[in-house]
C-alpha cells in the first residue's frame, strides 16, 4: 500500500488577514494549518518527506504542498494515479464547529474543512476519484502515530503536546502493537502551546515560530524570581489534570484571535511586553525561564500520573511542545520512563508523516513500525548536477576531489584553523533540525565562534546556543549521556549537560547553563560525517563539532545545490562543501574591502 500524508492548511492566515484586517502582523500567524508537508509511505516504510518551506522559501509556509507532493511522487516513480490514499493530519468535523458567529462557521468552510484538502488535490490531480482516496486524520492522532510507529517500542505511552488538534491541545494515549487508544485529553482552552506561544509574543517574537528563542533565553534567567507567580500560568490538579487560567482571560472569539486577553495578564504578572528589536532586559529572562519551568513542571505532573496508571515505562513524544529539547531532557533524565523517543518532525510537518502512517498502519497488511534512523528523506543531488551548477560560477572556484578521505581532511584542516563550512550532502534531512546534510559546521573550542556564527553568518540574537556534534564512540567522555541510549539523541531533540571538565574545552556548544543540545552520530547513519569528526579530533584532540542548519536569518535550510551557492556567496561563509566539491570564493579587491 502507498499512502501520502500531508499537513497545513493553505489559506489560514490569509482568511484572517481578510477578515480581521489592521491587527498587528505577528497576530496573523495565531492560527493553525502552518508547516505544510508530505510524506511518502509504502510497504518498505518511509519512502519520502519533505516541507513545503524548503521548496518555496517562505518559512513555515501552510501552502499547500503540492511541490513536495511531487517531490514524493518523483522520488518514489510513481503517479498520483499509483497512490492508494492521500491522507491528511487534520479531521475537523462539521458537528463540532461553534456556530456562534459568522466568522467561525466561515473558516470551518473555507479553511478547517476536510473538503477544502479534497477540492485543493481535485484541483491539481483531477483524473482521481478523491470521494473514497482523501482520508482525514484526527490532529493529534497523526502526531501520535508519527512518534510511536517509529520508536521501534511494541508498548509505549504517548504524549501529544501542542497548540491544539481540533480540539484539544494535550493526548495522552497508549500504544500496544499496531494499535494507539486515547486516555486522556486536554481541552484547547487549556493549551501549554498556546500558552507558551503567549509569552513569545509577550517577549517580542513571532508566535509558532520563535517558541525556541524563548527556551533558549530562559537559562540567562531566575527561576526563582517568579515561584509564586507559577500559579497564574498553570494550576495543577489531581489524577495528572491541570488548568491555564491565563488563557481564560481572553473574551471572545476576536481576543481569541490575538491572545488580548492572556497578554494583558502577562503585562499585569510580568510587566510591560518587550516590542521587536528592543534590548533584551533581565526581566525578560527572567519571565522565559518562568514559562519554561512551568512547562515543564506541567509536563511531569501529567507524564508522572500517567506512568504510574498504565506502569508503562517507554515514552513517546509528538507535537510542537515536543520540540522543546530543554523539557525533553528534563524527562530523559528523570526516573519515570527507560526509553524516551521523540519523532525529529515533532512539529505540524511532522503531522504529514503520522496521518500516512496512521491510515498505513490500519488499511495495510504489512507492518512498517520499526525505529527509524536518520529523517534523511528528503531529496538529493547527483555529482553530475552539482559539476554543470558549478561550471563558470562567477565568484567563486571549486576543487572536486576523487577520493573521500582527502576531501574530509581538507575540511578538517580548514575547520582547525577557524574556518566556517557549510557542508551539503546526501538527501535533505526531514523536521527543522540540521542533521548533518545542511549543515554549517565550525570548530567548538573557539570562544568567539558563537558571537561570530550569531552576528556575521547566521544575523541572529546573539543568546542562541549552538549544538555539538560528536561521534556515538566519543560522546561520553565530552557529554552526560545515559549509557546505552545513543539512538535517543540522534535527532537534536534532548538537552544534555557538558562536563564541567569540559565546558571551557566547548564554549562555542556549551550553553549559560552548563547544557547542550547533543546529536550523536554513529558511522552507520552518516559516515562521511563521522569522518569529518574524527580527523577533526585527530588534529585538535576533540572529536567534536558545532552544528547548526544550513540557512540565513530568515530562510528555511537549504534544499538544493543552487540555493546553496546562492546562500554561500550572499554570506559570510569560508567555505562550502557541496557532494565532492570544496567551494571557496574567488577574492577580488571589492571583497578585500568588505572584509569578505
Amino acid at each position: 500500500m502507498r499512502v501520502i500524508g500531508i499537513s497545513g492548511m493553505y489559506n489560514s492566515i490569509d482568511f484572517k488577514r481578510r477578515r480581521l484586517p489592521g491587527l498587528d502582523p505577528r497576530h496573523y500567524r495565531i492560527v493553525q494549518g502552518l508547516d505544510s508537508a508530505a510524506a511518502l509511505v509504502t510497504d518498505d516504510g518511509v519512502v519520502a518527506a519533505a516541507a513545503e518551506e524548503r521548496f518555496t522559501g517562505e518559512k513555515t509556509t501552510g501552502a499547500f504542498p503540492v511541490r513536495a507532493i511531487e517531490f514524493c511522487l518523483r522520488q518514489a516513480g510513481l503517479d498520483m494515479a499509483d497512490v492508494d490514499h492521500v491522507a491528511h493530519g487534520f479531521d475537523y468535523r462539521h458537528s463540532e464547529v461553534d456556530e456562534v458567529g459568522d466568522y467561525t462557521r466561515d473558516r470551518f468552510h473555507e479553511v478547517h474543512s476536510p473538503e477544502v484538502a479534497r477540492a485543493q488535490l481535485a484541483s491539481r490531480w483531477p483524473d482521481v476519484d478523491w470521494s473514497t482516496r482523501f482520508v482525514p486524520v484526527s490532529h493529534h492522532m497523526a502526531h501520535a502515530a508519527s512518534t510511536y510507529h517509529l520508536s521501534g517500542f511494541d508498548e509505549a505511552l504517548i504524549l501529544v503536546a501542542d497548540g491544539m488538534g481540533e480540539t484539544e491541545s494535550l493526548t495522552v494515549a497508549v500504544g500496544r502493537g499496531r494499535d494507539m487508544e486515547p486516555v486522556h485529553k486536554v481541552s484547547a482552552l487549556h493549551s501549554l502551546g498556546a500558552l507558551y506561544g503567549a509569552a513569545t509574543l509577550h517577549l517580542g517574537f513571532e508566535y509558532a515560530m520563535d517558541e525556541y528563542k524563548v527556551m533558549g533565553l530562559a537559562p540567562y534567567g531566575d527561576r526563582e524570581r517568579h515561584a509564586e507567580q507559577l500559579g497564574e500560568l498553570v494550576r495543577l490538579g489531581a489524577k495528572g489534570t491541570y488548568t491555564i487560567p491565563l488563557l481564560g482571560e481572553n473574551r471572545g472569539w476576536r481576543e481569541q484571535e490575538t491572545q488580548a486577553g492572556a497578554l494583558r495578564e502577562l503585562t499585569r504578572v510580568f510587566g510591560p511586553p518587550r516590542a521587536p528589536g528592543e534590548p533584551l532586559e533581565q526581566r525578560h529572562m527572567d519571565m522565559a525561564a518562568a514559562v519554561q519551568t512551568a512547562l515543564e513542571l506541567t509536563l511531569t505532573h501529567v507524564l508522572r500520573h500517567f506512568a504510574e496508571e498504565t506502569g508503562l515505562r517507554r515514552l513517546c513524544l509528538a507535537g510542537g511542545v515536543a520540540l522543546n529539547c530543554t523539557a525533553n531532557g528534563l524527562i530523559s533524565r528523570s526516573s519515570l520512563f527507560d526509553d524516551v523517543f521523540v519523532q525529529p518532525a515533532a512539529g505540524d510537518d511532522g503531522s504529514a508523516l503520522g496521518a500516512a502512517l496512521h491510515v498505513h498502519q490500519q488499511r495495510a497488511r504489512a507492518d512498517v513500525r520499526g525505529r527509524m534512523t536518520m529523517p534523511y528523506w528528503g531529496p538529493e543531488y547527483g555529482a553530475d548536477e552539482i559539476a554543470t551548477l558549478l561550471v563558470g560560477t562567477d565568484g567563486c572556484s571549486a576543487r572536486r576531489y576523487e577520493e573521500a578521505p582527502q576531501l574530509v581532511g581538507d575540511v578538517a584542516r580548514l575547520l582547525a584553523d577557524g574556518d566556517v563550512v557549510a557542508w551539503f550532502q546526501g538527501r535533505m534531512e526531514f523536521g527543522p533540525r540540521a542533521l548533518g546534510n545542511r549543515s554549517i559546521l565550525a570548530d567548538p573550542r573557539d570562544p568567539g565562534m558563537r558571537d561570530r556564527l550569531n552576528t556575521l553568518v547566521k544575523q541572529r540574537e546573539d543568546f542562541r546556543p549552538f549544538a555539538p556534534v560528536a561521534r556515538e564512540e566519543d560522546v561520553h567522555r565530552f557529554f552526560d549521556v545515559a549509557d546505552g541510549s545513543p539512538a535517543r539523541y540522534a535527532h537534536m531533540l534532548f538537552v544534555v549537560r557538558t562536563k564541567e571538565e569540559y565546558r571551557t574545552a566547548l564554549p562555542a556548544v556549551t550553553h549559560v547553563d552548563g547544557t547542550a543540545r547533543i546529536q550523536i552520530v554513529r558511522r552507520a547513519d552518516n559516515e562521511r560525517l563521522w569522518e569529518l569528526i574524527g580527523a577533526f579530533g585527530e588534529l585538535t584532540g576533540i572529536p567534536v563539532l558545532l552544528n547548526t542548519s544550513f540557512n540565513l536569518r530568515g530562510q528555511p535550510v537549504i534544499c538544493d545545490p543552487a540555493e546553496a551557492l546562492r546562500t554561500y556567496l550572499r554570506s559570510r561563509l569560508d567555505h562550502l562543501v557541496l557532494g565532492d566539491n570544496l567551494v571557496a570564493r574567488v577574492t577580488t579587491p571589492a571583497r578585500q574591502a568588505e572584509g569578505r
